[in-house]
């Protein structure tokens, strides 16, 4: 792919200080603040997290109340989830987007700076709970009834704060689908695009679809709470079944919500190290397609045990098992791109590695939970735990920092510490194997999750899951100590920071200016 471009030179009116902050609408300037809360929100959630494993260290009530204890795991769930994660990845799509398509910006700014401006305000209300009389929310990151509606002062403001995050989703993804659609340079057909572009449209229409649905569940749970509904009540003819019928139709298109913007991220950044095109392009595209359509019929998999008639078990058994098929194809092309390519080992391209590794453990130790029957071994074990870590740690996690290693030279203008970015790989990929590989035998001894206290049984992994706890996330320090000396200065970074880097992103200088593409490039 070749392009011309012209730069124009920063305009003289921008505004400074905080105010240029505060009323951004330039796409550079609100990725940036998202990545930098998601950052935030990832030390937070760690932090709750390293609360969890202190606990667990070893059997008995060690540090903190069982109360406290259940308000942490859910607090670390909701923090990770729509405070690190999707935020991170909503930053990544702000900054690169527009770069990727040859965009002047997003389509729609104002509306940009709305959606980020809410995020904040919506965490300092649901952190706010901890603080309330009966303490924050401690049902678990699903809020099922009937445990959910005995939380104290918080229940109004936990669900407030849902919906504002939920609304900030919306506004993003219709950001997203409005500027790849409609501002693309000329001659980037929609089989042209890169593919973190299209699994961010992939994923911006998800989550369109889906917000919606967590937002009337919610809802729900609110009426029941204050206006004398009887959704989720049995004693006044509803069923706390059926909101777990309703969460994970919203749920489990969350998951990959989580993790397509992650599969763009590696699609990129293993050819630009292998030194090779893609494998398989146009295959990739419609496997990321074909997931997000299967992860709209098989929501009740998390729901094995709750009483499902056999042909329903059947049924969501089976779409499960046919959801891994595109899956296996992406990471088979990833392979197959690194087949015989030159590769080097820069640390996005470590990242990405360890990605396509561990990913597919946590790929099949949800093949193993798909199964109906072995499920009501699994189900609520610590197996489900490390599985989903698997997925959402070594998956999405590591997919950012590969991204945010890979394009921060294009973001500062300055490279980062390769040796520095090393070490935080390797403790990183220890850690996390000694944090999560573990709890896989925890579970299928029989350990329920989310208990403070356990038998003395299980007591030697606990305390070897915690080690690697409590490494991974001192070890994440090291990556904010990168990025604090990568901003400062550093060597200064050529235009193509990487040497087999391709696509549009590449062909402005280093830093990105703040106004790029005010006339659009040629795609040849």
């Amino acid at each position: 792919m070749t392009a011309t471009t012209h730069e124009a030179g920063h305009h003289a009116d921008e505004p400074t200080g905080l105010t240029r902050w505060l009323v951004t609408t330039n796409h550079k300037d609100i990725g940036s603040m998202y990545l930098l809360f998601s950052l935030a929100m990832f030390l937070v959630g760690g932090a709750m997290a390293l609360v969890i494993r202190a606990e667990l260290f070893q059997p008995g009530l060690q540090l903190v109340d069982p109360y406290f204890f259940n308000q942490m795991t859910t607090m670390h769930a909701l923090v990770m989830i729509f405070g690190a994660v999707m935020p991170a990845f909503t930053g990544l799509a702000n900054w690169m987007i527009p770069l990727m398509v040859g965009a002047p910006d997003m389509a729609l700014p104002r509306m940009n700076n709305w959606s980020f401006w809410l995020l904040p305000f919506g965490f300092a209300i649901l952190l706010s709970t901890l603080f309330m009389p009966g303490g924050g929310p401690a049902g678990g990151w699903t809020m099922y009834p009937p445990l959910m509606l005995q939380t104290g002062t918080a229940f109004p403001f936990v669900i407030f704060a849902i919906h504002v995050l939920g609304i900030s989703s919306i506004m993003g993804s219709i950001n997203v689908v409005a500027t790849i659609l409609n501002m693309r340079a000329p001659g980037m057909t929609l089989m042209k695009m890169p593919l973190f572009v299209w699994t961010w449209l992939i994923t911006a229409y998800l989550m369109i679809a889906v917000m919606p649905v967590l937002a009337g569940a919610i809802t729900m749970l609110l009426t029941d709470q204050y206006f004398g509904t009887t959704f989720f009540s049995a004693a006044g003819g509803g069923d706390p079944v059926l909101y777990q019928h309703i969460f994970w139709f919203f749920g489990h298109p969350e998951v990959y919500i989580l993790i397509l913007p992650a599969f763009g991220i590696i699609s990129t950044i293993i050819p630009a190290f292998a030194r090779k095109p893609l494998f398989g392009y146009s295959s990739m595209v419609y496997a990321t397609a074909s997931i997000a359509f299967l992860s709209f019929i098989v929501w009740a998999h998390h729901m094995f045990t709750v009483g499902m008639p056999l042909a329903g078990q059947l049924f969501f058994m089976y779409s499960t098992m046919l959801i891994a098929v595109p899956t296996g194809v992406k990471v088979f092309n990833w392979v197959a791109t690194m087949w015989r390519g030159a590769m080097t080992f820069e640390t996005p391209m470590l990242f990405a590695l360890a990605f396509v590794f561990l990913f597919t453990i946590g790929g099949f130790s949800g093949l193993m939970l798909a199964i109906a029957p072995a499920d009501f071994q699994y189900h609520d074990t610590y197996f489900v735990v490390a599985h989903f870590h698997y997925v959402l740690v070594t998956g999405a996690v590591f997919a950012i920092l590969a991204a945010a290693y890979y394009w921060l030279p294009k973001w500062t203008g300055h490279m980062y510490s390769e040796r520095l970015g090393q070490w935080h790989f390797w403790l990183s990929v220890i850690f996390v194997n000694v944090l999560f590989f573990p709890q896989h035998f925890l579970g299928l001894a029989g350990m329920p999750r989310r208990i403070p206290d356990y038998s003395v049984q299980f007591a030697d992994w606990n305390m070897i899951s915690s080690i690697g706890g409590f490494g991974f996330g001192f070890a994440q320090l090291l990556f904010v100590w990168l990025l604090f000396k990568c901003i400062r200065g550093g060597e200064k970074a050529e235009a193509r920071a990487w040497e087999g880097a391709e696509g549009l992103e590449w062909e402005v200088p280093s830093p990105a200016p703040h106004h790029t593409f005010d006339t659009p490039p040629v795609v040849r």
